[in-house]
């Protein structure tokens, strides 16, 4: 049966689903506000991990072309800088990788183009929803920008902040030694913040996303407001200052020398608002909008789930709607069940992880400091969040996931 989809929002979600229906021969328009060759000269969009889970389904796509292994990074090192530091380092069963998405969604686009795919260059007004509804036997809305990312409701028992937990200051930065193979570090300044260093493909080969998470009224939280543009050098000497106190197993892969931004605008500031929404909207008729990745869920950027998860909901509803019969709200309930557990334990799991570690999950950073076999399921886990939320969603079960691992207990990898 013939089927007309438009899909608003060429992010991830939409192109991974856009590509999808377009393998499996369902017709497919892609709607967004901007054409590949207008990426080139914006700012940072966001510094985003592809997990293996995400890497696998692009390889299902066929658009995987950044599959050099000296590209990819293979662990995380978790660094706590306690008054008695806490280190270890926890292994992927395969790589991860990071492209700029300044790259990555252009080229996509291309692909889905060249393929015969349809992408229409437009902004939504309000005046354009029910023409577009009228369109299309679905609407997915894949872009929060604009009325159509408004009709959205929010969920307020999964979206508990009204406020951004923390002031970001993300940068792809030259002069950051990167180890061989490459590695992505999980560095804890209690009190102050968190940064994750993630190797990323960009423009000019590999730079070094330094994504700092800075706590409001904590020591790093003025790099969220400093201006590059205004003073290069303070800039960069407050960013090395706040390094080297809070952060010093990254200060000490720096050659100062060259620390800069790889490019003027490869720094983005700000701050999210961690929010669940509705997810369907029915219109006069009984067609439906549906909400997919950033509409439906945002998560904070700290545990590296947003992408991945919006990737992970963008097959789940393109395998429904190849299946699909009807395109009616019973078949968006059909979709929210069978995508909701990893969505909300993403967010779940980000949630608990923007707190103060209760005296549990301080136990389990302990133990996985002692215990490779459980620092490896820890770090795995970012492919499976819903794996995660199993697992530390309470004390009673993170006790347990560390009794599992604790007989026998395997000797930790050299990191050396």
């Amino acid at each position: 049966m013939g089927r007309r989809i438009g899909i608003v929002g060429a992010g991830i979600a939409g192109l991974h689903l856009a590509l999808y229906l377009q393998k499996h021969g369902v017709d497919a328009t892609l709607i967004t506000d901007r054409a590949p060759d207008d990426y080139r000269g914006i700012r940072l969009l966001n510094t985003v991990a592809h997990h293996h889970v995400t890497i696998a389904r692009e390889d299902h796509l066929g658009v995987n072309h950044w599959n050099d292994p000296k590209q990819h990074y293979y662990y995380h090192d978790h660094f706590f800088n306690f008054p008695q530091p806490i280190s270890f380092r926890g292994y992927f069963s395969r790589p991860s990788r990071a492209v700029d998405y300044r790259i990555y969604l252009p080229v996509l686009m291309k692909d889905f183009a060249d393929r015969g795919g349809r992408i229409e260059y437009s902004r939504i007004d309000e005046g354009d929803i029910a023409p577009l509804v009228n369109r299309f036997d679905l609407l997915v809305v894949a872009s929060g920008k604009g009325p159509l990312g408004q009709l959205f409701a929010y969920r307020p028992e999964h979206s508990p902040y009204s406020q951004p937990q923390r002031r970001l200051c993300v940068g792809l930065y030259t002069g950051v030694r990167e180890p061989d193979p490459m590695n992505v570090t999980l560095s804890v300044s209690p009190g102050h913040g968190e940064m994750i260093v993630i190797p990323t493909i960009t423009f000019n080969g590999i730079a070094s996303a330094l994504l700092m998470e800075n706590v409001p009224g904590g020591d790093m939280e003025e790099l969220a407001t400093l201006s590059y543009e205004a003073d290069r050098k303070r800039f960069l000497s407050t960013v090395l200052e706040k390094l080297e106190r809070h952060h010093p197993t990254t200060y000490d892969r720096i050659d100062t020398a060259r620390f800069d931004l790889a490019q003027p605008l490869d720094l983005l500031q700000g701050g999210v608002v961690p929010t669940v929404r509705n997810t369907v909207v029915e219109f006069d008729g009984g067609k439906c909008a549906i909400a997919l990745g950033d509409v439906h869920s945002v998560v904070d950027p700290m545990m590296g789930q947003g992408a991945n998860v919006a990737s992970y909901a963008a097959f789940v509803l393109g395998e429904e709607i190849v299946n699909a019969d009807v395109l009616d709200r019973r078949f968006c309930e059909k979709v929210d069940l069978k995508r909701q557990d990893r969505v909300l334990a993403a967010a779940r799991w980000t949630n608990i992880m923007l707190q103060p570690p209760t005296e549990a999950l301080g136990m389990l950073i302990g133990t996985m400091s002692q215990n490779q076999a459980l620092a490896d399921e820890f770090t795995e886990n970012f492919n499976y969040p819903d794996h995660q939320w199993d697992r530390v969603a309470s004390a009673d079960r993170i006790r347990a996931w560390i009794q599992q691992k604790a007989v026998p207990a395997a000797p930790m990898r050299a990191t050396a």
